[in-house]
């Protein structure tokens, strides 16, 4: 990706346009050996609006490139106020976009499909949707639908509830993409694990993945306040997927928090031969909303990392092809304008952004106890892994600022990052 220029806030080396507003990755997948992230995406301003669905590709994890729009809303159809967010899947050899369709408000968002071949390049928009809201005065919103197989059969799970009511998680058989059948809920608010760790009225973004062999979902807060609806982070529930009657049901034993910090939202997972890896999208946070307008472009996709389980709690680290993106070693003993960087120790790390007699604290990490501490600056992203629980936040340097390390320099390491 490549910079607009004298933007020193701009991650150039993470996932995003030059310009617009980005959200939640969507449809992440592999195909044919080459990487391929979808995002929500509205090209001609730094908010959300008339929603896409952008694109890169990536053969390695490091280098991405930007591919033409996938998903367009379309005047008059049933998408025509948005493609939300969604899932890619390969049916039979043929790329499908499962998404939502927005027509007009999110309250009557459907089902829908798009097919591409290998390339990814270019897709057909269908006019019919697969699943429409359910019949429940409970349930006022559903979205996000996220596919995957059990036993030789294929569900889909999508994120639902109501905004003065409880959340849940829908679950329906999709053997055939074009005909899906209602299977009830897979979990509900009536769970105590659930309640009391991952409180919301809706559950948004839904992933349900196995991580060292342990069932995990991953939900999205959306929660509302007087004030309108608050995005209050992702949560995690570890568990067991069991049959129930025609369908299943996901019994969580114990949960907990996605990402620390206060810019994490939406992740979407992929299962690969020996690992899973996550994306999420990091909104801008503590940027005036001026300066968002002046640079054209809000929000970004994460650096991809890898999923873990380790004594009942789900952790996260950085995809290991990153150590690729390491150039020449840092002397980060004096202040540093560096654009990209990563900072690695065994000892605990202070990383303040510095701009005149002004000083900000960014991170402040411990000691690691099992894996040292990385930090990875790209621009104005943040991302901190201390311990299994790492932490997203946003920082926003200019030309005049600089980045401030503390560390003790016989454990730590710095090195420019760039591809």
């Amino acid at each position: 990706m490549t910079a607009p220029p004298r933007d020193p806030a701009f991650p150039a080396l993470h996932i995003r346009p030059d310009r617009g507003w980005v959200n939640d990755p969507n449809g992440v997948c592999r195909v044919d050996g080459v990487y391929h992230v979808f995002f929500q995406y509205n090209p001609h301003a730094p908010h959300h609006e008339a929603i896409s669905w952008g694109h890169a590709s990536s053969t390695d994890l490091l280098r991405w490139q930007q591919q033409p729009v996938a998903l367009r809303p379309r005047p008059g159809a049933l998408d025509q106020g948005g493609c939300w967010s969604g899932c890619v899947v390969d049916d039979g050899g043929v790329p499908t976009a499962v998404y939502t369709a927005v027509h007009d408000t999110a309250h009557n968002a459907r089902t829908a499909l798009a097919t591409s071949d290998r390339s990814l390049q270019t897709w057909r928009q269908r006019d019919t949707a697969v699943m429409s809201p359910p019949d429940d005065p409970a349930v006022s919103d559903v979205r996000d639908p996220f596919v995957f197989v059990l036993d030789g059969r294929r569900y889909a799970i999508q994120g639902a509830g109501h905004h003065h009511g409880r959340p849940q998680i829908l679950l329906y058989d999709c053997d055939d993409l074009t005909s899906w059948t209602e299977l009830g809920p897979l979990l509900t608010f009536d769970d105590p694990i659930a309640a009391s760790v991952a409180a919301a009225q809706i559950w948004e973004c839904p992933n349900l993945v196995q991580v060292d062999g342990q069932w995990v979902l991953i939900v999205s807060l959306w929660q509302w306040r007087e004030e309108g609806a608050l995005l209050a982070g992702v949560r995690y529930l570890l568990g067991d997927l069991t049959p129930h009657g025609s369908g299943l049901t996901f019994t969580p034993t114990s949960g907990g928090t996605l990402d620390d910090g206060p810019t994490c939202y939406a992740p979407l997972t992929l299962p690969q031969p020996g690992r899973v890896l996550l994306w999420a999208w990091a909104a801008e946070h503590g940027r005036a909303a001026e300066d968002i307008v002046a640079a054209g472009w809000a929000g970004v996709l994460t650096f991809p990392r890898e999923l873990y389980v380790r004594q009942g709690v789900l952790g996260s680290r950085p995809a290991a092809e990153l150590v690729g993106l390491r150039a020449e070693r840092l002397d980060w003993s004096a202040d540093l304008a560096a654009a990209a960087f990563e900072i690695e120790s065994t000892g605990s790390v202070q990383l303040h952004l510095v701009d005149g007699n002004q000083t900000v604290p960014v991170v402040d990490a411990p000691a690691g106890a099992e894996e040292p501490v990385r930090i990875l600056v790209d621009g104005s992203l943040v991302e901190q892994f201390a311990g299994p629980i790492p932490a997203t936040s946003r920082a926003y340097p200019t030309g005049s600022s600089r980045w401030r390390v503390t560390a003790d320099p016989a454990v730590t390491t710095g090195w420019r990052l760039s591809t």
